[in-house]
């Protein structure tokens, strides 16, 4: 059922075949009900008429020989009866379709009248409301039933014609019957019947088969397009689709071949850029760096002999002093995200307790300078993982310097936990916190929470720490609300190849402040 149900949903071409044989057997079954319907009410509607009218004719027949033959006993009318009944039977001789039963005298409350017949008629044969209405009324009256004999347990289909006869000197009345088989209309109906059960399934499975064609040649293109379109998401960009006819088909081939070669001319376009712009970005960073040490060399004997200069002298050497470091920080940066552009950053695994890395990254000495409270929490112990400890560990140090340099509070959490599936690092501030749309933002390059620029830093921290986290197939996100602080969490998996595991720290923290 799963394999059906799978063909189902994927295949375009077989839901559009079965949909075309259950509708065309749905339409095919009404309008042969239908016609079995008409058939079936045009045939009995022309018997019955045709029968009513031979019957009163009989009955008119009958009434006129009781009139001129009415006997001088009962047993004079009872024979005269008799061959009234033998008379209308034999007039048609060995072509007769019908036969004649009589009933009679009809006596009030009474269930027992003499039968004559011109055959042994089964009891059933009678309705017995048809009877009811004779016995009760003058006049002629007919009704459907079903034909059987008492040397015969078959039955087939009929009409009854009923009326009543009158005997002039007893006063006596007799109910008068003709009956008249439908088996030749019964045949005619079974033949159709058998017509359209035959002819019915075969109609439908050559709907299906014309259902089939005709979308074999509409799904066929399609495949070939999704075939193409495949190959273009892995990377091989010059295959086109072969493109036969001037059809609607064809058209969308083409065109279909002239957006993939826009495509791989933009493409193009853009990875040359790209690369153009990585090596810019590599070259000024490699280039830079001899000339930079040049002027670091030549700043720290200027930092260094500050003392002996005026005021406003020393203290240019000062500025000096931090902007070449923080010009070397933006170097480092460029150059690392360089690497990750270019494809280039590789990881060294090793085996690292991600509680060691915490308690170095509180002890850094920018840490302890702040004078700010930073507490490791961890419950569960060592949190073990195979990771890269450099990339790691400036993940971690990247976040709690953040934390302490943009928090403006006086404690951090960094709470460590591990699950079987991934570890988990959180860093917590009670700070003044970020907006909601901030949150995307903070791992923009180059954006900062502070837009004066007054805090230290180089902007790109944030946005290597999350380009280090999913190297290591982990994540890193932002929580932050307005005067509850923030939280970064970390989530390295234990397996390179989990994804999109379920952290063991959650990204709002349950307490807000």
């Amino acid at each position: 059922m799963r394999a059906v149900a799978r063909l189902w949903r994927r295949s375009i071409q077989t839901r559009v075949v079965v949909s075309t044989i259950v509708l065309s057997a749905l339409v095919i079954l009404f309008m042969g009900f239908a016609l079995l319907r008409s058939v079936s009410d045009g045939l009995t509607s022309n018997r019955q008429e045709a029968v009513v009218a031979e019957a009163r004719s009989g009955f008119e027949y009958a009434q006129q020989e009781i009139d001129a033959n009415v006997g001088a006993s009962n047993e004079a009318d009872s024979q005269s009866l008799n061959e009234i009944v033998d008379s209308l039977t034999g007039r048609r001789g060995g072509s007769r379709n019908f036969e004649v039963v009589l009933e009679g005298p009809l006596i009030a409350d009474s269930a027992q009248r003499p039968v004559r017949a011109s055959a042994d008629i089964a009891p059933g044969s009678l309705p017995g409301d048809l009877t009811q209405r004779v016995v009760d009324e003058p006049g002629t009256f007919w009704s459907y039933t079903r034909l059987g004999t008492l040397d015969d347990s078959s039955s087939e289909p009929g009409i009854v014609v009923g009326s009543q006869i009158h005997i002039p000197r007893s006063g006596d009345t007799y109910a008068m019957y003709f009956l008249y088989s439908l088996e030749q209309q019964q045949a005619t109906l079974d033949l159709v019947r058998k017509a359209l059960l035959l002819g019915g399934p075969v109609m439908v499975l050559l709907v299906g088969a014309v259902a089939w064609i005709v979308s074999r040649q509409v799904i066929t293109p399609i495949r070939l397009a999704r075939r193409i379109a495949e190959r273009y998401a892995s990377g091989r960009l010059e295959q086109r689709i072969h493109v036969n006819g001037e059809d609607d088909i064809a058209r969308l081939s083409t065109s279909f071949n002239q957006m993939a070669a826009s495509l791989q001319n933009q493409i193009r376009r853009l990875e040359e850029l790209s690369r153009v712009q990585q090596r810019f970005v590599s070259d000024v960073s490699h280039e830079l760096r001899t000339p930079l040490t040049t002027v670091r060399m030549a700043s720290e004997v200027i930092h260094d002999a500050r003392a002996g200069f005026d005021p406003v002298t020393a203290r240019s050497a000062e500025l000096l002093e931090a902007a070449l470091q923080r010009f070397e920080e933006l170097l480092v940066d460029l150059l690392e995200i360089s690497r990750f552009d270019a494809g280039f950053a590789h990881l060294d695994l090793d085996r690292l307790d991600l509680v060691a890395v915490a308690q170095r990254a509180v002890e850094d000495p920018a840490v302890r300078r702040s004078g700010i409270s930073v507490s490791v929490i961890n419950d569960d112990g060592p949190a073990y993982v195979d990771a890269d400890v450099r990339r790691i560990d400036r993940i971690v140090r990247n976040l709690v310097l953040n934390a302490v340099n943009y928090s403006q509070s006086d404690r951090i959490e960094v709470r460590v936990a591990h699950n079987d599936l991934c570890v988990g690092l959180a860093v917590r501030d009670f700070g003044v916190g970020l907006e909601p749309e901030e949150t995307n933002l903070v791992f923009n390059r180059f954006w900062r929470a502070d837009p004066a620029r007054a805090s230290g830093g180089t902007g790109l921290g944030l946005a290597i720490s999350k380009e280090d986290a999913e190297l290591h197939g982990g994540s890193l996100k932002a929580w932050g609300a307005k005067g509850s602080g923030s939280n970064f969490v970390l989530t390295i998996p234990k397996s390179r190849n989990a994804r999109e595991v379920v952290g063991p720290i959650p990204l709002q923290p349950e307490v807000m402040a």
